[in-house]
């Protein structure tokens, strides 16, 4: 199985950030962007697994641009820490928000931070991270978070995001991931906005560039479909076989991270998009309709004010380019 797509746009002198890019999807999408140019940042949790990636990756691009940075998306002061590193390198053209806790936990825990676990990592890391680094973002630069399938298969509540009352590990992982695409378009409703503010302050009918937020789901990508990579996808014979069983409706998630380089990469995507496979589940790039729910802009807003205050931290969204 090969792990690149037909085609993808040059990257060169582009700068990529890849949260959760030590295996899966943030992977191979880091290996992509870098085989395609772009000098890729590798951000994770563990540096020995960020490592195994980098090597993986020179190992079939000797050529790459690669880099590393730990960021645990779980811990604030780590966000903050990465934020400061961050800030000391180029302006990043692309943003991934691949990292988050997929296999949630049966009872609820709590990040260091005193937020429930799947929220502080598949949420509000991200958003600390957003916050710190948004002036930092070049003037076209897009912001891609990652979705999921479980936006449709679940019901939304804003008055308790901390499931302090009710919780169930299907739901932290539903909530968190609706949560995280309303925030996704909440903030591209943001720069829309922004943008215009900028123009009619000038008397101009547009201002371009701006940074563009937007989705791209994976489907449903599995590791037993996905190309054994020594230190990053090791999946055993038994998961292979167990995997293979739901290829018709199932894919690796090197062809997952299609979606995912298509949004960073392709000419035809812009602000507020929601990108999946073409069959919902698997299939080429494709542009999908997204729930009802994250794209409300009063739940967005409302999301958007919870995660301000529980990470203690404003976004300046007029200060992206100055």
């Amino acid at each position: 199985m090969t792990w690149y797509p037909t085609s993808v746009p040059s990257q060169a002198g582009r700068s990529v950030l890849v949260t959760g890019a030590n295996a899966g999807l943030g992977f191979f999408t880091s290996a992509r962007l870098a085989k395609a140019g772009a000098h890729v940042v590798l951000s994770g949790r563990d540096p020995d697994r960020l490592a195994a990636a980098v090597a993986a990756i020179r190992g079939r691009i000797p050529a790459a641009s690669v880099e590393t940075l730990v960021i645990d998306v779980a811990s604030l002061d780590s966000v903050r820490a990465g934020v400061d590193r961050l800030l000391d390198r180029a302006p990043l053209d692309t943003v991934v928000l691949n990292a988050g806790m997929v296999h949630t936990p049966a009872t609820r825990h709590e990040s260091v931070d005193g937020h429930e676990l799947v929220l502080a990592t598949n949420v509000l890391g991200h958003f600390a991270l957003l916050a710190g680094t948004l002036p930092h973002l070049a003037p076209a630069a897009r912001v891609i978070t990652i979705g999921s399938l479980s936006t449709r298969l679940s019901t939304f509540r804003t008055d308790d995001l901390q499931l302090r009352r009710s919780y169930d590990a299907w739901r932290a992982y539903a909530q968190s991931k609706i949560a995280a695409s309303a925030l996704a378009f909440e903030l591209d409703r943001r720069l829309r906005r922004a943008a215009t503010d900028a123009a009619e302050s000038v008397g101009a009918a547009s201002v371009t560039p701006r940074v563009h937020s937007l989705i791209a789901h994976p489907g449903y990508s599995i590791s037993g479909r996905t190309p054994r990579v020594p230190g990053v996808n090791e999946p055993t014979r038994v998961e292979r076989f167990a995997d293979a069983l739901q290829s018709p409706f199932a894919q690796g998630k090197h062809r997952g991270a299609d979606v995912i380089v298509h949004a960073a990469a392709a000419d035809d995507v812009e602000g507020g998009q929601f990108w999946g496979p073409r069959y919902e589940v698997k299939g080429p790039p494709s542009l999908g309709t997204p729930t009802r729910t994250t794209r409300d802009p009063a739940i967005g807003a409302a999301v958007w004010s919870f995660a301000e205050e529980a990470v203690g931290a404003a976004f300046d969204v007029e200060a992206v380019g100055r």
